[in-house]
Formats: C-alpha cells, structure tokens, sequence
C-alpha cells in the first residue's frame, strides 16, 4: 500500500499559469515515452517518486504510448492502486488532436472527436474529470467556433476544470483567445515545443502574447529529445530521435552549428556547477513567461538531476547575455 512522503510539498515551490487559479511545479511529468516505459511497474515507481518529490502534475494524450490509449491506461491503474487518495491534489492533463485511429473522426478537432476521445480518456485513467484538457493541434480544416464551443462545452460538463491550446501560432492563438472569451471558457495554458535551440515561441511573439493576456506558458521538449545534454555537446549522435519541432536544428549546416553551440554552452553549465541539461531547464524556469516545463525522463535517477535544476534555476544577467550570444551566433 502507497503512502505518500508527508514531507513532498517542502520540497517543492510552485508557479501560478498566468493570472488563472491553475498552480503547477515547476517540474511536470510527461508521459508521452511510454514505449520507453514499458512495464507498469516501471512506469508506477516512476510516477510515485515524483510525486514524493512534490511533482503534482501529470501530462498524457490519447495518443501516448507503443499503443495509442497505453500511457493513460497504465497512469489508470496507478491512480486507482496508488493515487486514487491523493486526486484533490493532482494536476492530471490530457489532450485530443494527433492521429488516435482509422476513419476521419480518428483525429483533429472536430466536436465529435474532441468529446468522444475525452471520454475514452477517462474510462482508460478511471477519472470522472481531468485538471487539464487541450486540443493538441490546431485543425486546417475544421472552423475554430467549433473546436472552443467543444472544449466550453467539456468545461461545462464537469469533464475538464481548465482549457488548454498545443501547437498554435500566434495568430492562431489569438483567434482561440478571442473565442474562448466570448464563452468565459477558462483558458488558462498554452503547450509548445520551447528549448534552447528552439526559440520560436518567443521569436514569434507567442510568449509575449501570452503574457499580455495573462496565459500561462508550459514548455515541451525542453531537452530537445536528449540534445541538450553533456553526452551530445560531445558529439550528437547520428540516430538521436529528435522531435519533428526540432529536426531543423540539426539539418545541413546546422549539426555543425548545433555541436559547437552545445559544447559553449556546456562550459557554462560547468562553471555553474551543473549539467547541460539542469542549465538548459535553467534557462526556461527563468523565465516569466514559463509556468512550467514537461519533463519525459523515463528513469528515476534522470529524474531527480532535472529536479537538481531547482537549486539554483537562476541566471545571472551576465549568464543570460553570454547564452544569448552563443544562441545566435
């Protein structure tokens, strides 16, 4: 029987989602590497140290794990095993608009798809609501009028407490905040792909757009897929899987380019005492704009050295100007 370390939330400050009530670590847990998770039991102790270490915030999709459903099933039965006491006190986060199956409400955001896959989600992690419910795309082919009346409508429902946006332009997002507040939906999270080496959130405008509107930022890929890590400052490896938000980083001229921004800004990491990876997270948590960061370590000691971020995740002035050069050399 799970018990969980009394002492976790002393471990832990947290950070407000914009001007909402929405409060998340600064360190959330993905899920999305369930095919790297691939036992439960693997996957609970996982989840239970985090947790422990005040991590009360939790990301799924329908569409995580090495089948379609797999990560929100297996967080299911951790939740009715281990957790099921602790639900008031989670943050648990799903979303709907990647490819789940056949047909063509097997994905986007139509009405129909958005609340028909919610639905499945809930059966698959025996919860009556989610804490955060997102569309994780924006649709080309469906009118935004009709993704924000779904997601008002699952708010309303009781099946979500708080509306989030994944991979949205600025443009877009625009367009979904107007909407959302034409209904008073409580929009409170965007979800983008934001790290060092791909800085288009705020070059774009979408992070000072959020800011202004009083939207919270969480960050996805904040390694990169493991690029921002003292192993690939040595040499990027030729297979890394990196992210299809990312793939530009490394293609043509850019590997070169990348290796020696990796290997400068490993030398700082150094003389700061930390990893290239606790500097990389550094880095966004200084940030205002960044609520909170999506980590998808699948192994608890990778876990704990991105919760080691937390001791000193500020940056100096001097820290900041010299990454910044680095960054757009």
């Amino acid at each position: 029987m799970y018990t969980a370390n009394p002492q976790r939330y002393n471990k832990m400050s947290y950070n407000r989602s914009g001007r909402s009530g929405l409060i998340l670590p600064p360190i959330s847990l993905g899920l999305w590497r369930g095919h790297a998770l691939s036992t439960y039991e693997r996957t609970r102790e996982l989840v239970l140290h985090a947790f422990d270490e005040g991590i009360i915030h939790f990301d799924l999709a329908n569409n995580y794990g090495l089948t379609p459903g797999d990560a929100e099933k297996v967080f299911g039965k951790i939740m009715t095993e281990d957790l099921a006491d602790y639900r008031d006190e989670l943050v648990i986060s799903t979303k709907a608009g990647f490819h789940m199956g056949p047909g063509p409400y097997g994905e986007w955001s139509s009405k129909k798809y958005i609340a028909s896959s919610l639905d499945h989600s809930l059966q698959r992690m025996k919860l009556d609501y989610v804490d955060i419910f997102y569309t994780h795309r924006p649709d080309p082919n469906t009118p935004f009028e009709e993704t924000a009346e779904a997601l008002d409508l699952i708010v309303r429902q009781g099946k979500a407490y708080y509306i989030g946006i994944s991979n949205y332009n600025v443009e877009e997002t625009a367009e979904m905040v107007r909407l959302f507040k034409e209904r008073r939906t409580p929009f409170v999270i965007h979800q983008m792909s934001y790290n060092m080496m791909n800085r288009e959130a705020r070059d774009s405008g979408l992070l000072g757009f959020l800011n202004d509107n009083g939207i919270g930022g969480i960050a996805y890929g904040p390694l990169a897929e493991g690029l921002l890590t003292d192993k690939m400052s040595e040499k990027i490896a030729e297979d890394l899987p990196i992210h299809r938000t990312n793939k530009h980083i490394l293609e043509g001229a850019g590997r070169e380019k990348t290796q020696k921004q990796l290997q400068e800004l490993a030398k700082i990491a150094s003389q700061r005492n930390q990893t290239l990876s606790q500097l990389a997270l550094a880095w966004l948590l200084d940030q205002e704009e960044i609520t909170s960061v999506v980590v998808g370590a699948t192994q608890i000691h990778h876990l704990d050295d991105n919760l080691s971020t937390l001791k000193n995740s500020h940056l100096s002035k001097e820290e900041k100007r010299q990454i910044q050069n680095i960054l757009e050399k």
